[in-house]
C-alpha cells in the first residue's frame, strides 16, 4: 500500500514566504552598498584626521569642535571630497572612458588652478594659529597720534608692507593625491569589470560549446541504437519489443538528464546496461560481454554519456561477423575517484579503430571542460587489443 502525504499551504504562509524571499533579495542587494558607504566614510575620516591632527594645537580645547566645523575647515573638506567624487562619477565615465582626453585634462587643469587660488590647507593653517601669530593681510592705517607729523611713504610701506603670499604646496600635493587615488580606483574598477566580462564570455563560450557537443552526441548515439533495433525488426526477432523498451529508457535518460552537466552515476550505469543488453540481443552468441561494477555508486555524479561513448566504440569496432568477440568492461568507485576500464580485440578490418567518429573527440573536449586537471585518459592499441583507462576525480 502506497500512501502519499499532501501538504496544503495557506495563503498567509505563501505571502509570508514571498515576503521573506523579497527581504532576502533586498538584503543581498543593500548589504554591499552599506559596506561600500562605511568604507568610504572610514577612509575620509582617516584621510582628514592625518592632517587635522597635526594642525590642531590642542584637542583639550573646549572650542575644538567649533573649530573643526568652521568655514575654513568645511572648505577644506568639501574641496577634496568634491574633487574625488566628481572625478570618479563624472569626469572619468563621461569624458576619459569616452576618449575625450583634451576636455578631461582641461577640466582637471581648471580644477587645479581653482584649488591653487582657494588655498584650502593654508586657510585652516591660519585658522589654527593663535591670534597674535596670525598675519594681518590688510595694511594698517597711518598713525593718528600726530596728524601733522610728516610720514615717509617709503618707510611706512616698508615697515607695514603686505607679506608675500606663499604658494599652498600642501593643497597642490593633496590635489594630486586625491586625483590619483580616484583615478586609480576607477581604473581598478574598470579592470575588474573587464575581467568579469571576459570570464563570463569564456563561461558562456564553454557552455555553448558543451551544448553543441551534447547536441552532436545525442543524435549520433540514438542513430546507432535505432539501426540496431531496425536489424532486429527486419529479422522478426523476438527481442524487438524488449529492445524498444530499453531504447525508451535510454531516450528518457538522454532527454531528461542530458541537459545537466553532472548526473547520478547510477543513471549512467543503467543507461550502459540497457545499451549492452541491446547489443547482446542484436549480436547473440557471437559476442561475450563481461561487465563488472564495484564500489559505492550511490551519491556519486558523473558527466552524462561520458562512459557511453567508449562503450559505443567497443561495440562498433570490437566485434566481427566471422569471429566471436570478447569484451570486458569494468567500473569501480574508490573514494572520490571513478575508474573505468574497457577492453576489446582488434580485428583486421578496413575501418580504422582510431577513427571513432565525433563521439570520442567530443568526449575528450568535454573532459577538458568538466574535469580540468581532474581526469586521466589512456587509450592503447597494443598486443592486438584496444583498451581504454579513464579515471575521474569527483567532488
Amino acid at each position: 500500500m502506497i500512501t502519499r502525504q499532501l501538504s496544503i499551504h495557506s495563503p498567509e504562509s505563501s505571502v509570508q514566504s514571498h515576503r521573506s524571499s523579497i527581504s532576502y533579495v533586498l538584503c543581498k542587494m543593500i548589504r554591499p552598498r552599506v559596506i561600500n558607504i562605511i568604507a568610504h566614510v572610514a577612509g575620509w575620516l582617516l584621510f582628514f584626521s592625518l592632517f587635522v591632527g597635526f594642525i590642531t594645537n590642542s584637542w583639550d580645547n573646549p572650542g575644538i569642535i567649533k573649530e573643526l566645523f568652521s568655514p575654513e575647515y568645511l572648505l577644506f573638506y568639501f574641496t577634496f571630497i568634491f574633487l574625488f567624487y566628481f572625478n570618479v562619477y563624472v569626469l572619468i565615465p563621461q569624458l576619459y572612458l569616452k576618449k575625450k582626453y583634451l576636455v578631461y585634462f582641461g577640466i582637471i587643469i581648471l580644477l587645479f588652478i581653482a584649488v591653487y587660488f582657494l588655498r584650502p590647507f593654508d586657510r585652516i593653517m591660519m585658522q589654527s594659529r593663535p591670534p597674535h601669530d596670525r598675519t594681518d593681510m590688510r595694511l594698517p592705517p597711518p598713525p593718528a597720534n600726530n596728524r601733522f607729523e610728516q610720514v615717509n611713504p617709503a618707510r611706512f610701506f616698508r615697515e607695514h608692507r603686505r607679506p608675500p603670499v606663499k604658494t599652498d604646496i600642501t593643497s597642490m600635493i593633496l590635489f594630486i593625491t586625491v586625483w590619483s587615488l580616484s583615478t586609480a580606483l576607477c581604473i581598478i574598477k574598470q579592470w575588474r569589470l573587464t575581467e568579469q566580462r571576459a570570464a563570463k564570455a569564456e563561461a558562456d563560450r564553454a557552455n555553448a560549446e558543451l551544448s553543441f557537443l551534447k547536441a552532436q552526441i545525442n543524435p549520433h548515439f540514438l542513430f546507432n541504437t535505432l539501426n540496431n533495433i531496425y536489424s532486429l525488426a527486419v529479422t522478426n526477432n523476438e527481442n524487438t519489443a524488449p529492445s524498444i523498451m530499453k531504447l525508451s529508457n535510454i531516450m528518457r535518460y538522454v532527454t531528461d538528464e542530458i541537459g545537466e552537466d553532472f548526473v547520478p552515476l547510477d543513471s549512467e550505469i543503467q543507461c550502459m546496461t540497457d545499451y549492452i543488453d541491446l547489443q547482446r540481443m542484436r549480436l547473440g552468441k557471437n559476442m561475450n560481454v563481461d561487465l563488472f561494477i564495484s564500489g559505492n555508486t550511490i551519491d556519486r555524479k558523473i558527466a552524462p554519456l561520458i562512459l557511453m561513448t567508449f562503450i559505443e566504440n567497443v561495440f562498433k569496432y570490437g566485434i566481427s561477423n566471422h569471429e566471436s568477440a570478447a569484451i570486458t568492461i569494468k567500473l569501480s568507485v574508490e573514494g572520490r575517484e571513478i575508474h573505468f576500464y574497457c577492453l576489446n580485440k582488434l580485428f583486421n578490418t578496413k575501418r580504422n579503430v582510431e577513427r571513432t567518429g565525433i563521439g570520442l573527440s567530443n568526449t575528450r573536449q568535454r573532459l577538458q571542460h568538466l574535469y580540468p586537471g581532474k581526469h586521466s585518459l589512456k587509450i592503447d592499441t597494443n598486443n592486438g587489443f584496444y583498451t581504454v583507462q579513464l579515471t575521474l576525480e569527483t567532488a
